[in-house]
């Protein structure tokens, strides 16, 4: 049973187990047989196709999938692959930054299936040219705020527009995939028996009297700002979480995420290091925010990453900041920097990249991107 944190006196249902049909390579075949015979014979001809492919070739050929696509039969094969034995992970948001990147390293265990939904509104199909096609993977253009029936074993739940910019640009949306897409996501992990983890945020602790943030506190946020949709939106999700958690007996994970930075940030998206390199390399004037005081903590997002699949498969439900405790500027207490204890002890984790080894490589993602070639 996982670690809750403040959880005393307080009775959780143990997790809900999946069907045991799931992995059961006899029920497999048996659903192949005679789905082909039934489905034929009431018409259903495209169905019945698919399998009988099933039944020609194996699961990791990618010619099942092609043909999936072909006949728009994508969610059946997505379902049929959870009865291959190897772990099945949903990923939503996960054409995005940081999603891209988990991606990529869930994907270098050859036991993991990954299938990403994503309605592109801040990801793009570019961060996961390189698996798109690969048995292994299944990218689904779909909105969280719907329901989505998969069978999943884990569920990284990254879905929402991170960058003010975004966020402000449609702040009902952003707080419908907050509450809507959580409640949808947590209502799967409830139907297959499958943990889920939300990567929450520092913007929960809002504009903090405490400084630096343990978990512990409980924030001060203003409920009815112009970044109230992501940050009051955020400890909704986390709400839900444990509701879910206590009631239901979800196993959950919450992450709550500080800055991070990388390849494959969108350019322009308002954030303090993507702003600096881009106006850098443009050769513009850097922007900075009055009073210039401001403090950031910022991590790379290969240790982001590797914190969170820790979490995933580790015991403790959190919320567990991951985020780099170093800071930048001068202290400022009205900034937010995290406090690593937990991580560093419920997960054996602290960041590794430092600063001026992970800006070379974001600026390098960067000029390739605008199509500026460096200075020698």
């Amino acid at each position: 049973m996982a670690k809750e944190a403040g959880a005393n006196n307080v009775s959780v249902k143990p997790p809900p187990e999946p069907s045991p049909l799931r992995k059961a390579k006899f029920f497999k075949l048996l659903l192949d047989f005679h789905g082909c015979l039934l489905l034929w014979n009431l018409g259903r001809l495209k169905i019945a196709l698919y399998f009988l492919m099933r039944l020609i070739h194996s699961s990791t050929s990618v010619l099942p999938i092609a043909f999936a696509r072909f006949l728009d039969v994508q969610d059946m094969h997505t379902n049929y692959m959870l009865m291959t034995g190897k772990d099945e992970n949903l990923v939503t948001g996960g054409a995005g930054f940081i999603g891209s990147h988990l991606v990529d390293k869930l994907m270098e265990n050859d036991e993991n299936e990954v299938i990403v939904v994503d309605n592109y509104f801040t990801g793009s199909k570019d961060n996961l040219k390189q698996w798109i096609g690969h048995p292994r993977f299944e990218l689904m253009r779909r909105d969280v705020t719907q329901p989505l029936l998969v069978e999943v074993d884990q569920i990284y739940h990254l879905a929402c527009p991170a960058s003010p910019i975004f966020y402000k640009y449609n702040p009902v949306k952003t707080l419908k995939t907050n509450v809507i897409g959580t409640l949808n996501m947590l209502g799967l992990a409830k139907r297959v028996g499958a943990r889920i983890l939300l990567t929450s945020t520092s913007e929960v602790y809002g504009d903090p009297l405490v400084h630096p943030q343990e978990e512990s506190y409980w924030g001060n946020v203003n409920p009815i700002g112009v970044r109230s949709c992501y940050d009051e939106g955020k400890r909704v999700a986390e709400t839900l979480m444990f509701d879910y958690h206590r009631q239901h007996g979800v196993e959950i994970r919450i992450a709550r995420i500080f800055n991070t930075y990388g390849p494959r940030m969108n350019i322009d998206d308002g954030r303090v290091v993507s702003n600096f390199i881009a106006q850098a390399i443009r050769d513009e004037p850097l922007t900075v925010q009055l009073p210039g005081t401001q403090t950031r903590s910022f991590c790379y997002v290969s240790d982001m990453v590797d914190g969170l699949i820790r979490l995933m498969e580790g015991d403790d439900t959190g919320p567990i900041n991951i985020g780099n405790p170093v800071e930048n500027t001068p202290d400022d207490p009205r900034q937010r920097k995290p406090v690593i204890t937990k991580a560093e002890e419920s997960l054996g984790w602290e960041p590794k990249v430092k600063l001026r080894e992970g800006i070379p490589l974001m600026e390098a993602d960067f000029r390739q991107r605008l199509g500026i070639p460096g200075k020698n």
